[in-house]
C-alpha cells in the first residue's frame, strides 16, 4: 500500500484525503442532527475547522522558527504540510465546548459529529499503520548508477539513517525544495541522502545541477524509474525516510520546506 492515490495524472497524499473524509463525515452527521433539533451546527464547525487549523500551522511555525529564519515567507507556503495536529486538534476541542455550553441544543450533533470524525480518523490511521507504507519496510535491495561516481547500493547498510528523494528535471515542487535538501545534506553528515533522478538521461541531470548550482551528494540516474515502482511512489516530488537499520519511518509526498525537513529528519536521527 502506498501513502498516495493517483487518479490519472493527478497524485493525491492519503494523509489529507483521510483528513478530508472524516470532518465530512464529522459535519455532516453533525448537521443532520442539528437540523432535527431546529438548529445550525455551520458556524461552529466552521470555526472548529479555521481555529483549529491556524491552531495546527501557528503552533509548527512557532516550534521550527529556527528553519525559517532564513526565508520568513515561507512560513506563507502551506504546501510544506507544516501543521502540529494535536495542537489543532485541542483548539477545535475547546471551540465545541465553549459552543454546546452555550447553545445546549448543540451538545448532541457537536459530540455525534466529532466523535463520528474521530472514529473515521482513527480507523484509517490504523489501517494505513497495519497495512501501509509502515516501519517495516526495508530499503530495497537495488543498485542504480551514480551521476559522478559508481553505482550505489540503496540497501547498503552503513549505520546511517537514509533519506530517498525521487524528483525529475521537470518538476516545479522539486527545484524548490532543493535548497533545502542541500542544506539539510551539508548539516547532517550522519544521514544519507540518495537523490534518485526519475525518467531522465544523465547528461539532462548534468546540465539541470550545473544551471542551479547544485552540489550534492550521491545524485543517482534511473532512466527507467524502477525505484519508484518499488519503493511503490511515482508521484514527484516524493521523499522517503528510512532508520539506521533501513526500516521505513514516514513518506512525504509533495514538497518539503526546511522546516518539515527539519521535522522529518528529526523522527530517524
Amino acid at each position: 500500500m502506498t501513502s498516495s492515490v493517483q487518479l490519472g495524472p493527478l497524485v493525491f497524499p492519503i494523509g489529507p484525503l483521510l483528513l478530508l473524509a472524516a470532518l465530512l463525515v464529522g459535519w455532516t452527521l453533525a448537521g443532520r442532527l442539528a437540523r432535527g433539533r431546529n438548529a445550525s451546527i455551520e458556524g461552529v464547525a466552521t470555526g472548529m475547522l479555521l481555529w483549529g487549523l491556524l491552531a495546527a500551522r501557528l503552533a509548527f511555525l512557532w516550534e521550527w522558527r529556527s528553519a525559517y529564519a532564513a526565508a520568513p515567507l515561507t512560513m506563507l507556503d502551506v504546501r510544506d504540510g507544516g501543521w502540529n495536529v494535536a495542537v489543532g486538534v485541542a483548539v477545535a476541542a475547546l471551540l465545541a465546548w465553549h459552543a454546546v455550553r452555550r447553545q445546549p441544543a448543540l451538545r448532541a450533533p457537536v459530540l455525534w459529529g466529532s466523535g463520528a470524525a474521530a472514529v473515521v480518523g482513527l480507523a484509517g490511521s490504523v489501517f494505513l499503520l497495519l497495512g501501509g507504507s509502515g516501519a517495516v519496510r526495508p530499503l530495497p535491495d537495488l543498485a542504480l548508477p551514480s551521476l559522478d561516481g559508481p553505482a550505489v547500493q540503496l540497501a547498503a547498510a552503513d549505520g546511517r539513517p537514509t533519506v530517498i528523494n525521487l524528483w525529475a528535471t521537470w518538476c516545479p515542487p522539486c527545484h524548490r525544495e532543493m535548497p533545502a535538501m542541500q542544506a539539510a545534506q551539508d548539516a547532517h553528515p550522519d544521514v544519507r541522502f540518495l537523490f534518485i533522478s526519475q525518467g531522465e538521461r544523465p547528461e539532462t541531470v548534468r546540465r539541470y545541477m550545473a544551471s542551479r548550482g547544485l552540489k550534492l551528494q550521491q545524485v543517482l540516474v534511473d532512466e527507467q524509474s524502477v525505484a519508484g515502482a518499488r519503493l511503490g511512489h511515482r508521484a514527484l516530488p516524493t521523499t522517503l525516510f528510512f532508520d539506521a537499520r533501513g526500516r521505513l519511518v514516514s513518506v512525504r509526498v509533495g514538497e518539503l520546506s526546511r522546516a518539515t525537513l527539519a521535522q522529518r529528519l528529526s523522527a530517524i536521527r
